[in-house]
């Protein structure tokens, strides 16, 4: 049984026969027939019982229109729950972010969202692989993941937004011999010691392309993921890495060059299942990650 069939057998009761309720509720006959027919199936004992030319509930049949008006009373509560639920602007969204995107974004949302009535936020970091981004949007409203412009979309079991798309810039010592270099080529740093991050990550992917565009493998000395650390590591000497150009603070001991002859852009997008924007509270924080974004780009 479902809610249309309660009503038709409530309605039913009230107006004592078919054509008044497919009157009543804007159907055909037939319908209403049909849909009392596959009531009856799912209950062992009569429903109706003809009287004449009125087909009129039974004793069960009063007994379950009779409880069709609680169901149709605990339904009504139950829209309006989620109605409030859906439109309420101070409901709680979860956001997670790996950590160079939630040390630009996480201030900024903290900040931008700080006034009373407002989403309240549950931050979270999350340092995954690209394909472990997907599947953190089960557990969170949002998730800011990253991967390179040139690899294939997110799948269609999510929908992306991008926020950022930001070059990947060569950092190293300000005192480094190519620190005079206004621009850089992978045959210019393909001798250098490399620090990267570890495999599955998406900074990988174009460390390989400048070994392939150098034609020479890099010397991987130091696996990192974390960019703070990487820029401190640079800093004292222990080599060259990519490093994002707007969403990690500038460090007094480091430069970033640019980098020609590779796609060196990463994508920052914002993650979500496509039910939970029918939130007004998560369409308020994703349109101040988008408002974030463009501080963030304004740095550079």
């Amino acid at each position: 049984m479902d809610e249309r069939q309660l009503r038709i057998l409530r309605e039913l009761g009230e107006l004592g026969s078919v054509t008044a309720v497919a009157e009543a509720l804007l159907v055909t006959p037939s319908a209403i027939s049909q849909q009392l027919r596959l009531l009856q199936r799912a209950i062992p004992v009569p429903l109706t019982e003809r009287q004449g030319r009125r087909l009129v509930l039974t004793d069960a049949g009063q007994a379950l229109a009779g409880a069709a008006i609680e169901v149709e009373t605990a339904l009504e509560r139950a829209r309006h729950a989620v109605a409030e639920f859906v439109d309420r602007p101070d409901g709680e969204v979860s956001v997670a972010a790996f950590h160079s995107a939630g040390s630009a974004f996480f201030p900024l949302l903290l900040r931008g969202l700080a006034a009373p009535g407002g989403p309240r936020l549950a931050l979270a970091d999350a340092d995954v692989t690209q394909d472990d981004f997907p599947p953190l949007t089960r557990e969170y409203d949002l998730v800011l993941a990253h991967r390179l412009e040139h690899t294939p979309g997110w799948p269609r079991t999510v929908t992306a937004t991008t926020l950022l798309r930001e070059p990947l810039d060569v950092a190293m010592p300000v005192d480094h011999p190519l620190a005079v270099k206004r621009r850089l080529t992978p045959r210019d740093v393909a001798d250098q010691p490399w620090i990267t991050a570890h495999d599955g990550f998406p900074v990988v992917a174009t460390i390989d392309a400048i070994a392939t565009a150098a034609g020479r493998r890099l010397r991987l000395a130091h696996r990192i993921n974390e960019f703070a650390v990487v820029a401190e590591a640079v800093a004292a000497g222990g080599g060259l890495a990519l490093m994002p150009r707007w969403t990690m603070r500038p460090h007094p001991a480091l430069v970033l060059k640019p980098l020609s002859g590779v796609q060196a852009r990463r994508h920052i997008d914002a993650l979500h299942r496509p039910e939970r924007t029918a939130r007004k509270a998560v369409r308020t924080v994703l349109a101040e990650l988008h408002r974030a974004a463009g501080t963030i780009r304004g740095r550079g």
